[in-house]
């Protein structure tokens, strides 16, 4: 997607004249340029602060050179560039095509001569990588772009020679999780057979859809990469035995790239006969509007005069540690072919993950998209990598849980109103709809679980700090449930902060503190099963509490009184998917508490029965994180699109009418209900879904998977990874 170059942007890098945005992240930016000759490029660019870093420096050129190993044939070809410049520069061709995902989302799953035709020339470009001892380290959809005559493999930020470790911390594992090889994801070496292991990944996402082990945080698929069997549901049988083998844990019994050339390619036509029609059409699409694009520059914001003339002030802890924090090179394709280039940052198991350095919101034209789409009220970039939980509402602000930080926004323009920084984890914050309530504690000594109490909008603390003894506040795995009529209902474990972590799965309580006395309401100690959180809800004088299983087959839902946490009911249900629901997405009314899964399920709050099912059950996922308005249930169901069924007696009312593109629901992103509107989270971006004609009108482009409704019901609200964004409510 090609953006207007801001005021600050240069005209020119060496020879080259910038045209558009292409990309812009915590490690640099990338831009649409022309040669002097009109030769249309991707122009990366680093930022100044890491220009001056001898270990990124390094890097960089490792990229170069890599890029230029595996040539125009099987990656975005190095026209130029200049690594020892005051800001290091690297000129690509402008590659036409889609990343994979992009390509999938598209029009679905790709066909089984597609997919075999994309496997094939994978195989043969890592073997060209591979025969000059290179390494990619992070093959995954995104870094695969999708030509006419062949995929591209991108993204040689963390590629380097084989057995080569001067870069890598030993004991630290750098990529994408969802791709990873068990090698990668145990922190040790990565060789060849890693690669044949991630391009099997990218097979069964191009066949099917979704990746072999699954999505969630980066804890939970690192383990799945290392020990669990690969989900291949979907998967067409001719490619099940050659795929299975590339998944196998052990690189040795994998097969080589050779073997996979031969066993993929058919030997027939060339590669574009294997691609669809609509596939096709999006990649001579994205050639027009190359050329077809008028170059614009956004002016200076009104505030930019002052800004220049004010004392700098101290970066927030959030911004020093994406800056600073950064230690690999992430690049994804962006738009046609270009790059984003992202920073990363370690968690606590050395696994990494991309996100965009957090910018204040930028004004958007007030222009709409070809299909009808609203352009966006505002928009601002987030390091969000882990996505735990939905936006909070308090009063008439938005509250957005990051990856090092917790940040107030006033839902009207994006303003930042203020930052906590002692915020350490997205579910250490809660809201009981009028205040913000926040969970740290001191990280040394004994333990204590302190709750700060704060004005959403000014961020300063309203009430007493109440501190609860020999509890660990800034545990990881603490969380603020919710919070209502004084008191704060949570989890954390007896200890300190310091404790074995062979500790971790000991102790741990569910509680209610009542925040006027200090004192805990009740408490029952639980056995702890992971990183998975709770959802909840406060529904018909009972708390009820939903969290997927310890054996990730099924989903826990209970009941509790309110006053004294006596469990009242709890019913298991075979939801194995269940593990990708955040909190925010458990859906009450005063009857009936509301799930997906394999079907549509009302269970009664009075004693946890089903109450009605809609739907076969034929597929273990079919139906989404529903939402209820109007007293109808709504839910986005595989390959369909949204389904409504009424709240009393499950009954169908209607379903989605196919609107003549082809979208791909995704089933673990809420749907919002307005007045006619379903906005419909697509893969790629939020359908609007006309609750009269039932067809979709419109799709807005976003990688943002949260969505909530401000107060004033004027704006849709979503965060994503990288993004936080708001369009009409209508």
């Amino acid at each position: 997607m090609l953006s207007p170059l801001t005021h600050d942007d240069p005209a020119a890098v060496a020879t080259y004249r910038l045209i558009a945005r292409l990309g812009s992240g915590g490690m640099g930016t990338v831009y649409l340029a022309r040669t002097p000759g009109g030769r249309t490029v991707a122009l990366k660019t680093v930022h100044a602060r890491l220009a001056t870093d001898p270990a990124f420096r390094a890097r960089f050129r490792l990229e170069t050179d890599a890029a230029r190993i595996i040539g125009a044939r099987h990656g975005a070809a190095v026209v130029d560039a200049d690594p020892l410049a005051e800001t290091p520069w690297l000129a690509t061709e402008y590659v036409l095509g889609p990343p994979l995902d992009d390509a999938v989302a598209l029009g679905g799953p790709l066909p089984e001569p597609t997919v075999r035709a994309l496997g094939a020339a994978l195989a043969g470009a890592l073997a060209q990588l591979h025969s000059s001892d290179v390494v990619h380290r992070d093959l995954k959809p995104s870094n695969v772009l999708v030509t006419a005559y062949g995929p591209k493999i991108i993204d040689f930020g963390i590629a380097r020679a084989a057995g080569d470790d001067r870069l890598t911390r030993t004991g630290t594992a750098a990529g994408t999780p969802a791709f990873m090889s068990p090698e990668q994801a145990s922190g040790q070496e990565h060789p060849p057979a890693g690669d044949v292991f991630a391009l099997a990944g990218v097979l069964v996402f191009a066949a099917t859809g979704h990746g072999p082990f699954g999505t969630g945080s980066a804890a939970d698929l690192l383990y799945r990469v290392r020990y669990a069997d690969p989900d291949l549901t979907g998967v067409p049988e001719a490619l099940l035995p050659i795929l299975t083998a590339c998944l196998a844990k052990d690189p040795a019994a994998r097969p080589t790239t050779g073997t996979l050339i031969d066993r993929l390619h058919d030997g027939h036509g060339e590669f574009a006969d294997h691609l669809p029609p609509l596939l096709l059409a999006d990649i001579a699409r994205r050639a027009t509007d190359v050329w077809l694009h008028t170059p614009h520059r956004l002016p200076a914001p009104a505030a930019a005069a002052l800004a220049e003339t004010t004392p700098d002030t101290p970066l927030s802890r959030r911004r020093l540690l994406s800056a600073g924090g950064a230690a690999l090179l992430g690049v994804a394709a962006a738009g046609g072919g270009a790059w984003a280039w992202l920073g990363t940052r370690e968690d606590e198991k050395g696994a990494t993950a991309g996100g965009a350095t957090p910018t204040g919101p930028t004004a958007i034209p007030a222009t709409t998209a070809s299909d009808g789409a609203p352009a966006a009220l505002w928009q601002g970039k987030v390091l969000d990598r882990d996505e735990k939980a939905t936006p909070l509402l308090a009063g008439d602000v938005v509250g957005f849980s990051e990856t090092v930080s917790f940040r107030a926004v006033d839902p009207k323009d994006g303003t930042e109103l203020w930052e906590d920084s002692k915020v350490l984890e997205a579910l250490h914050v809660t809201t009981d709809g009028t205040s913000f309530f926040a969970v740290d504690g001191p990280m040394e000594g004994p333990g204590a679980f302190r709750i700060r109490t704060l004005d959403p909008r000014t961020g300063k603390e309203t009430a007493r700090e109440v501190v609860l003894k020999g509890f660990v506040g800034p545990h990881r795995n603490t969380e603020l449930i919710t919070a209502a009529g004084g008191v704060v209902y949570a989890t954390a474990r007896r200890g300190s902060y310091h404790d074995s972590v062979d500790d971790d799965d000991k102790d741990w309580h569910l509680f209610a503190l009542d925040l006027r006395t200090g004192k805990l309401a009740w408490r029952h100690d639980y056995d702890w099963d992971g990183v998975r959180p709770w959802l909840s809800r406060i529904a018909g004088g009972r708390l009820i509490l939903g969290k997927n299983s310890s054996d990730l087959e099924s989903f826990l839902v209970q009941a509790r009184d309110l006053r004294t946490g006596r469990q009242l009911w709890q019913r298991r249900l075979p939801l194995k998917d269940s593990s990708w629901y955040i909190p925010g997405q458990l859906v009450t009314d005063d009857r009936h508490v509301y799930l997906g899964g394999d079907r549509l399920r009302a269970l009664r709050l009075t004693d946890g029965r089903i109450a009605w099912e809609y739907g076969s059950g034929t597929r273990t996922t079919e139906y989404g994180v529903p939402v209820l308005a109007d007293g109808l249930v709504h839910a986005n169901k595989n390959g369909v699109g949204i389904v409504a069924v009424s709240a009393d007696k499950g009954l169908k009312r209607w379903e989605e009418v196919f609107s003549g593109r082809s979208m791909t629901p995704t089933l673990f992103e809420q749907p919002v209900v307005g007045e006619k509107y379903v906005y419909a989270p697509v893969r790629g971006g939020l359908s609007a879904v006309d609750r009269t004609t039932h067809v979709s009108k419109w799709v807005f482009p976003t990688d943002a998977t949260r969505f909530v409704v401000d107060k004033a019901r004027t704006r849709v609200i979503g965060a994503g990874e990288t993004s936080v964004m708001a369009i009409p409510y209508v």
